[in-house]
């Protein structure tokens, strides 16, 4: 995978034209007009979102600035899934530009974590780093990593630097040439359409019998109802960092 340098450019700089626009029942001393962006796929909402918050910040009055909160079609928006797995999971079939709705009051306590700073979300970011390392290299990798490393780390994605990111990135993608493979395979598989947050469980990438293991391997061993001798209308999206699948 770290060989794939164009692949992983082109998934790191995926970018979903978004429109954010206040809520309706928000209180303002003018008229707030939308604002645009570029969503980048791999990051979080609250950390892009800072131009956002200062664009309706100014036509609002202070007493009613609260902790800021999106939702899309009355779905609040969760900030510890990446921007590109809300999309999918949420409005994947819907005309581009994305439309989220922003709000300042009425905080949806039970959808959503508070996020009061970014502090927050780099402890969220490299806890699911140290999870898939410890599924991937029984978390060696990580360990022998300095605390600049992860720094960095974790600065490429806050700061969208691609170079910086993958710099330090690559250790957690490699394996010794004596082994086949990593011991498991980290992965995620969110269904829009339950409850349930996600599916997850130990999968190993290579077989008993030494044949490499396939996404339809995994799926039938961990989600066998989606799959169906028919071949119905299943979709998947990959976010790979490490691995999320979404389903519809």
């Amino acid at each position: 995978m770290t060989d794939d340098k164009d692949v992983l450019r082109d998934v790191w700089f995926g970018r979903i034209p978004t429109c954010f626009t206040l809520y309706q029942d928000e209180i303002t001393e003018r008229e707030a007009e939308p604002y645009y962006l570029l969503l980048p796929r791999i990051s979080y909402l609250t950390l892009v979102t800072d131009k956002v918050k200062k664009h309706f910040q100014k036509v609002m009055r202070q007493e009613e600035v609260n902790e800021i909160w999106f939702e899309y079609e009355g779905t609040p928006l969760k900030w510890h899934y990446p921007i590109g797995l809300l999309f999918d999971l949420h409005a994947s079939n819907t005309a581009l530009p994305w439309s989220i709705t922003v709000h300042f009051k009425n905080f949806p306590e039970k959808d959503l974590l508070h996020c009061h700073s970014k502090d927050v979300i780099e402890a969220h970011f490299m806890a699911c780093i140290k999870e898939a390392d410890a599924l991937k290299h029984k978390s060696q990798v990580i360990n022998e990593m300095q605390k600049k490393d992860h720094k960095q780390l974790w600065m490429g994605l806050q700061n969208d630097k691609f170079e910086q990111f993958w710099a330090i990135n690559r250790k957690l993608m490699e394996y010794p040439p004596e082994d086949s493979g990593f011991r498991y395979i980290p992965f995620r598989i969110y269904q829009a359409t339950t409850e349930r947050p996600f599916i997850q469980k130990l999968f190993r990438p290579i077989a008993s019998g030494g044949q490499l293991h396939t996404l339809g391997d995994l799926l039938k061993d961990v989600c066998p109802s989606a799959i169906t001798p028919e071949g119905g209308d299943l979709r998947f999206f990959m976010h790979c960092m490490d691995i999320s699948v979404c389903s519809h």
